[in-house]
């Protein structure tokens, strides 16, 4: 499945990208919020497993208009923890790291963050997880799913649509890289996925991406490496990746990167 084989269906806010392999859709929803999130949705035979959450109040009024007519079998809760208004009595997917990182890591932080940066606008209300699960097959609504943990919560496999869900990736923007060690790991994560050839990558702050995307993010963790091994400061990191980079999106990212290689 190409990336950019979708229908689009316009939203009075977000929109939805709709990829139809068969006998299985998914649906990408891009919110168009302040942090710009995505929700996805894995439909088959009239159920539906949503990953993610949107967390502003227009996006959940939206989002749950847009799924009206399915039956929603489940949610996972990954990375983002927040909009608990969003389908209050549907059964909450996540791992038990995942929890903490919602409810008292990092999680929480920017939960936090983005409550004192957005106000009222924000849903800051934490989902409650009904069912934890482990690495691993898992099925929901008659779809398979292959759940893998990591340092903050867990990735996503759909087998029958060769994709892969994961926090964050966006080939042309800056990410949050917590030193070499940190871009390191994400390298060895991206070659995986080349290895393996998914078609998609989904990721939580941008449209899905392919494996061309992933040897793109590779070589800026690699280049990103190179300049601050050959930086003293925050300040020289920061002004030698933006010449480098000028057209990339996400400068509060590379922000708290300099942040992290310079601490």
């Amino acid at each position: 499945m190409n990336k950019n084989t979708f229908t689009t269906v316009k939203l009075d806010k977000g929109e939805m990208n709709v990829y139809d392999f068969g006998g299985i859709k998914l649906h990408a929803y891009k919110t168009n919020d302040f942090i710009d999130d995505e929700v996805f949705i894995v439909e088959k035979n009239g159920k539906a497993v949503v990953i993610e959450s949107p967390c502003f109040f227009d996006n959940i009024k939206e989002l749950t208009e847009y799924l009206e007519n399915v039956e929603v079998a489940g949610m996972f809760v990954a990375y983002h923890g927040a909009g608990a208004a969003f389908l209050p009595d549907v059964p909450k997917y996540a791992t038990q790291n995942a929890v903490d990182y919602s409810e008292n890591g990092g999680g929480k932080a920017l939960v936090d963050k983005f409550t004192g940066a957005f106000g009222e606008i924000f849903d800051n209300s934490i989902h409650k997880i009904t069912n934890i699960i482990k690495e691993g097959k898992v099925t929901i609504g008659g779809i398979d799913f292959e759940i893998k943990q990591t340092a903050e919560a867990f990735d996503i496999v759909i087998p029958e649509i060769n994709a892969v869900y994961t926090h964050m990736l966006g080939h042309d923007c800056h990410s949050i890289v917590a030193g070499a060690g940190h871009a390191d790991g994400i390298i060895a994560e991206l070659q995986s996925y080349i290895e393996k050839g998914y078609d998609l990558i989904l990721t939580s702050h941008y449209t899905p991406e392919d494996l061309k995307d992933a040897q793109t993010k590779i070589d800026y963790l690699e280049n990103l490496k190179k300049i601050a091994a050959n930086c003293a400061d925050a300040d020289t990191f920061k002004a030698e990746v933006q010449k480098e980079y000028p057209a990339y999106s996400g400068q509060n990212y590379l922000d708290m990167t300099a942040g992290f290689f310079f601490a």
